[in-house]
């Protein structure tokens, strides 16, 4: 018979076996030290730990209710393990096998982008996920409004529909980017450095 803990995590609570629950608070120990001399390591994470139990959620489908050590290793094979990915201000870097199974390149969500709004973010959005510049789809929408008169109804029921990237996992599925340890902490980082740009005009 194996011990349970319940534990919070991104805001979620879960219940995890004993040996998942020591090997997932030495990983995310590693993290912590990791991004320790980072001046956002309290948002990089909190953004690990949403997207940790993001992927716990996955996995809790059907009857299943405990994580146990297989779900947790899948989950740190996804994400990666701090001391393999690349550490660009050390000038260090993890090798290319590494790096392509820290998480599903290529895999794509649509959001709302935040930060390349004029009103909503949908074509932000639109143009993130499809790779194309947003003024494209901004042109097309104002087509669409004095062209057909469909255009302002259409982009309402977009701005409905489609949820706004809100974490550094969301910005990453909406560019079609790795969700790994990596990343998040670059997405987080530039975050930061935009707003004490915009903070510094």
């Amino acid at each position: 018979m194996k011990q349970t803990y319940s534990i919070n995590l991104g805001g979620m609570v879960f219940n995890i076996d004993d040996d998942a629950y020591f090997e997932l608070k030495e990983y995310l120990h590693q993290i912590e030290i990791h991004f320790a001399n980072a001046e956002e390591r309290r948002e990089i994470i909190a953004d690990i730990e949403s997207r940790i139990a993001e992927l716990f959620q996955e996995v809790l489908k059907g009857s299943k209710q405990v994580i146990d050590l297989g779900d947790l290793r899948k989950v740190k094979s996804t994400l990666g393990n701090p001391e393999e990915i690349a550490d660009p201000e050390n000038g260090t870097s993890g090798s290319s096998s590494q790096r392509e199974r820290f998480g599903p390149s290529g895999y794509r969500r649509i959001y709302r982008d935040p930060d390349h709004r004029v009103f909503g973010g949908v074509c932000g959005g639109m143009g993130a996920y499809w790779q194309i510049d947003p003024l494209i789809i901004r042109i097309i929408f104002l087509i669409a409004f004095f062209g057909f008169g469909v255009g302002l109804i259409i982009y309402l029921i977009l701005w409905i529909v489609i949820p706004e990237a809100k974490t550094a996992a969301q910005k990453l599925e909406m560019k079609g980017e790795p969700v790994n340890i990596n990343n998040i902490g670059k997405t987080v980082k530039e975050e930061f450095n935009n707003v004490r740009d915009r903070m510094n005009l």
